[in-house]
C-alpha cells in the first residue's frame, strides 16, 4: 500500500497561490470592465468552479495522495458550505436592492467580499483547529450551536435586510465622510476636496459582516465532517469561489426557493445532532453527503413545484 501524502507548509502554500493566480485571471482579465454578469456567464462559470472543486476532490482521492475517504470528507464539506451559502446570496441581494447597487457594479463588490471572507474565514478555521485539536469537547458545543441555529432558521420570520440596523455602518455613516452618490466601480472618491468613501464601499463592508454572521453557522458545521484543517479551509475556499457566479445564477430566482431556508435548518440541525452523537454511533461520510445533498435538493424541489402549481392556480382563475 502506498504511503499518504503529508500535507505540509508548501502545500498550503501552493494552493493558495494558485487561489491568488484564478483571482487575478478572473479580475485582471475576464472582469476588467465593469459591465452586468447575464446568466448564461454565471451558469458557466459556477459550472468551470465545481469542475475545479470535484477536480480537487478526484486529485485528493488518488490511493498515493489522501485517499477516497478524505476525498468524500472534502466534497462533503464543499456542499454543506456551498448550501448554507445559498442563504447568503439572497441576502446579499437585498442588500444590492436596498442600496441600489448597478448590476454591472456588483460582481466587483462580490470580488472583494470574497477575498475578505477568505482571510476571515481562514482565521476562523485556523482558531477553530486549534480548539478542537486542544479541547475536544468544543465539538460538543459546536454541535449545540447548530442545532439552536437549525432550530432558530426554522421559526424564525423574514425580516428582509436593513444596513441601518448594522452597527459598523451606523458608526462609518457618523464618523467618516460619506459620498451619497456612487463613482463608478471606486470606493473611494472626493467629497467637498478630502477623501470620503462611496455608498459602494457600505455595502462591501454589509457583505463582509453578513458572511461574517453565516460563518458562525457554517464553519463549525463542517467540523462535523472532519477536524483536518487543510481539507477544512479548501473545502471552504471552493464554495466561496463559486459563491459569486451563483449569486448571479440565482439571485434573479429568490421566490422560486421559498422553502429553502426549511432545508438549511434541516441540515444544521443534522450536523449538529451528528456532533452530539457519542463516538460509538457515528455517521459514515457518505451517508451525511446523500442526507445533505437530499435535504437541499428536496428544499428546492418543494419550491419550484408549488410555485409552479400556484401560477397554474392564478392563469387557471383568468
Amino acid at each position: 500500500m502506498l504511503a499518504l501524502i503529508q500535507i505540509g507548509w508548501w502545500h498550503w502554500t501552493l494552493f493558495i497561490a494558485a487561489i491568488l493566480a484564478f483571482l487575478a485571471l478572473d479580475l485582471g482579465v475576464f472582469h476588467r470592465h465593469a459591465h452586468a454578469v447575464r446568466f448564461k456567464e454565471a451558469l458557466s462559470w459556477t459550472v468551470v468552479w465545481f469542475l475545479l472543486a470535484m477536480g480537487f476532490a478526484w486529485f485528493l482521492g488518488r490511493p498515493s495522495v489522501r485517499g477516497r475517504e478524505e476525498a468524500l470528507e472534502f466534497v462533503t464539506g464543499y456542499i454543506i458550505e456551498l448550501s448554507l451559502s445559498m442563504d447568503n446570496v439572497f441576502v446579499m441581494a437585498l442588500i444590492f436592492s436596498f442600496f441600489r447597487v448597478p448590476t454591472r457594479l456588483q460582481h466587483r463588490v462580490l470580488f472583494w467580499g470574497i477575498m475578505g471572507a477568505l482571510i476571515l474565514r481562514g482565521i476562523m478555521i485556523g482558531a477553530g483547529a486549534v480548539l478542537v485539536t486542544r479541547f475536544e469537547w468544543v465539538l460538543y458545543l459546536f454541535g449545540v450551536f447548530l442545532v439552536y441555529s437549525g432550530i432558530k432558521i426554522l421559526f424564525s420570520k423574514e425580516e428582509g435586510v436593513h444596513p441601518e440596523h448594522n452597527l459598523i455602518i451606523r458608526v462609518a455613516r457618523r464618523f467618516l465622510p460619506v459620498a451619497t452618490d456612487f463613482d463608478g466601480q471606486r470606493f473611494l472618491t472626493q467629497l467637498n476636496g478630502r477623501t470620503a468613501w462611496t455608498p459602494l464601499a457600505l455595502v462591501l463592508v454589509m457583505v463582509e459582516t453578513t458572511d461574517l454572521v453565516f460563518a458562525l453557522d457554517s464553519i463549525p458545521a463542517i467540523f462535523a465532517v472532519t477536524q483536518k484543517p487543510f481539507i477544512v479551509f479548501t473545502s471552504n475556499v471552493f464554495a466561496i469561489l463559486g459563491l459569486r457566479s451563483l449569486y448571479f445564477v440565482l439571485a434573479g430566482a429568490i421566490e422560486y426557493f421559498r422553502y429553502l431556508k426549511y432545508g438549511l435548518s434541516l441540515v444544521l440541525m443534522f450536523i449538529g445532532a451528528k456532533m452530539l452523537l457519542p463516538k460509538s454511533v457515528p455517521i459514515p461520510t457518505t451517508v451525511s453527503l446523500v442526507i445533505v445533498v437530499g435535504i437541499i435538493v428536496a428544499a428546492m424541489g418543494v419550491s419550484v413545484v408549488v410555485g409552479w402549481w400556484e401560477r397554474r392556480t392564478e392563469r387557471s382563475k383568468l
